[in-house]
C-alpha cells in the first residue's frame, strides 16, 4: 500500500465527483494530499470551511488538518469515536 496520493480542487470545488475520487484514492493510499488551487481560493478560512465539508462528506474514520493551501486527510482504519 502507498502512503501518500495528490489531488487538486479547482474552481468547480467540493463535488460529489471529487469525494468519490477521493475514496478511489483511499483505496490504495494511507493519506491524500488535497491542494487548493489559486483559482478556487486564497482565503485560509475557506480552505478550513472546505476541509471541515469534505470530513462531513466522507464520514468518521477520517481526520484532516490544515497546511497552508493544502488539505492533508488520512484514514484510521479503526473507527473514530466521538
Amino acid at each position: 500500500m502507498f502512503k501518500l496520493a495528490n489531488i487538486q480542487v479547482g474552481k468547480s470545488g467540493v463535488t460529489e465527483n471529487f469525494i468519490q475520487t477521493l475514496k478511489n484514492h483511499f483505496k490504495n493510499h494511507e493519506n491524500v494530499k488535497v491542494s487548493v488551487l489559486k483559482s478556487r481560493t486564497r482565503d485560509k478560512e475557506q480552505i478550513r470551511k472546505m476541509s471541515d465539508e469534505i470530513l462531513n462528506k466522507l464520514g468518521k474514520n477520517y481526520t484532516a488538518r490544515v497546511i497552508g493551501f493544502t488539505i492533508v486527510i488520512k484514514k484510521w482504519r479503526k473507527l473514530v469515536r466521538e
